[in-house]
């Protein structure tokens, strides 16, 4: 755990993971992110001029990222984790091998947080903006933003609320900080009435900001949930 002038809160209940950000961008973060767009706008444009590429194929290439390599192909990790207690055994204990032998997904070296009714973790990357993309897709502009990286490691339940997650005193919060050499995926908790979903039915349930840790899982308002199995907690993850 880091000392990098973060406060733990409220009694050591809150904790702030931070592996060493050495992202060797090479330019100043606060100013990062309008910078990184104004600059893949002209990489566009210029790619387009010279005939390389169409507009069209750069929009494919985008949507495949928001709708297909995006946030379904880490709910289906997360729903195969539900339901496959060896898958879920290998995912926790070194997740990058676990996705590339059962998924062929190949990316940065990820490690997979298990949420718990006692546990909550989150995941932030202060400096920029290093996210999972080979099992999340596009990272949310929220994700991006300097309110949020700077806020999540000092007042996380907090942020948590704004998004529309209230986690209980009892509850720990763990706030890890994603790095260039190490990014994260939340295993969140599967709601109750379930039980017998198939793979594929558990997948269609699970949103990228559960898999962030900015929300819980939620079953569609239209699944009656059994008696005495409701959600504590609320939902959440504003784009």
């Amino acid at each position: 755990m880091s000392g990098q002038g973060h406060s733990h809160r409220h009694h050591d209940r809150e904790h702030h993971h931070d592996h060493g950000h050495e992202h060797g961008h090479g330019h100043h973060h606060d100013h990062d992110e309008p910078y990184v767009s104004l600059r893949a706008r002209a990489l566009e444009l210029l790619l387009v001029e010279k005939g390389l590429i169409t507009s069209e194929a750069i929009d494919r290439i985008v949507s495949t990222y928001e709708h297909d390599i995006g946030p379904m192909v880490g709910a289906r990790v997360v729903a195969r984790a539900w339901t496959d207690p060896e898958f879920k055994a290998r995912l926790l204990a070194d997740g990058t091998t676990a996705v590339r032998d059962e998924l062929g997904l190949v990316g940065a070296p990820l490690m997979v947080l298990e949420n718990t009714p006692d546990t909550h973790h989150m995941v932030v990357c202060t400096l920029c903006s290093c996210y999972p993309w080979h099992v999340l897709g596009l990272p949310p502009r929220w994700y991006k933003d300097h309110a949020y990286r700077s806020r999540a490691v000092i007042e996380p339940r907090a942020v948590l609320r704004e998004l529309g997650l209230e986690l209980g005193p009892e509850v720990r919060v763990e706030v890890w900080d994603s790095s260039a050499d190490l990014r994260y995926l939340v295993l969140p908790e599967r709601p109750a009435g379930t039980e017998g979903w198939t793979e594929e039915q558990l997948a269609a349930i699970v949103t990228r900001d559960a898999m962030i840790g900015v929300a819980r899982v939620r079953l569609p308002a239209d699944v009656p949930v059994a008696a005495g199995g409701g959600e504590d907690g609320g939902a959440g993850g504003a784009d």
